[in-house]
């Protein structure tokens, strides 16, 4: 399981057991600091991992959790958020960039989360019209 920058460690700064919860009951934890064999780690299997854990390595299967910073309006039109990105990003330089470039760099995280699945690719979006919009490209 991916995610993009949008979930606070909640654990690693010692605010909750879990830096993950989605509305259906799901809640996970952010990948294990400093674990160079994340995504081998049987211990991590119920981890999320970040870009940086996951950017150049590949997955039989992947989940992706897409986030509040990518969403889908009515209208059609795709809304990137760069306000959605949690305040413990100090990595990715997004909260503080100008728009296009938030919207570029957001787009690339989840562009290299979705390819890392070789046989397959799960997605969750946190959006549900985003979700809609995601099946129904996934059916042509």
């Amino acid at each position: 399981m991916v995610a993009g920058y949008c979930y606070d460690w909640d654990v690693k700064n010692h605010r909750g057991d879990y830096d993950i919860y989605l509305k259906n009951g799901f809640k996970a934890k952010w990948n294990l600091e400093n674990d160079k064999i994340w995504a081998i780690n049987p211990s991590s299997f119920e981890e999320v991992g970040c870009i940086h854990t996951a950017q150049g390595l590949e997955f039989d299967y992947v989940g992706v959790f897409i986030g509040k910073d990518l969403r889908y309006d009515d209208s059609g039109k795709i809304i990137i958020d760069k306000n959605m990105i949690s305040k413990d990003d100090k990595t990715s330089g997004i909260r503080s960039c100008g728009e296009a470039l938030a919207s570029q760099l957001i787009k690339n995280t989840y562009k290299t989360l979705l390819t890392r699945g070789q046989k397959g690719c799960y997605i969750y979006c946190e959006d549900e019209h985003m979700s809609k919009y995601v099946n129904e490209l996934l059916k042509t």
